[in-house]
């Protein structure tokens, strides 16, 4: 069984529209990369239990580009995602209405090529580059 890795942000704003922002594909282009220099030029997101999603992430410099996708195994809106990625792991997003802010815990299971502190600050970044864009604008 694969070890987990958690992560989490308090995102300042309102748990709809943080909703909103995780998954509709014209807001998930916005925010799904990591770093600056990468980007996610196309997403796709069918969000219902046996739905799948598709976002290409890709570095601007054209070295690198993959498919990160997965199906969905539950979706309560407005509180939980679970999915299974291609490769077979297991994520778990929670969303906590606390008011005028919402807070997000994305559990994932750790991949087997690369270190521990690698996955969980690669992931943390793409939720702090999604916390940053969320709260951009309401």
């Amino acid at each position: 069984m694969a070890k987990a890795i958690t992560i989490e942000a308090i995102v300042n704003a309102p748990v709809a529209h943080v909703w909103k922002c995780w998954n509709e594909p014209q807001h998930i282009v916005k925010w799904a990369f990591a770093s600056d220099d990468w980007e996610a030029p196309s997403a796709t997101n069918d969000l219902r239990a046996g739905g799948t999603f598709v976002t290409v992430m890709a570095a601007k410099d054209g070295s690198a580009k993959f498919d990160f996708s997965g199906v969905y195994s539950v979706v309560t809106p407005h509180e939980i995602i679970e999915y299974v990625m291609a490769d077979g792991r297991k994520v778990s997003t929670r969303f906590t209405s606390l008011g005028d802010k919402t807070k997000m815990v994305e559990t994932f299971d750790m991949e087997n090529e690369n270190p521990e502190d690698m996955q969980r600050a690669g992931w943390q970044s793409i939720l702090n580059n999604f916390k940053k864009y969320a709260e951009s604008f309401r």
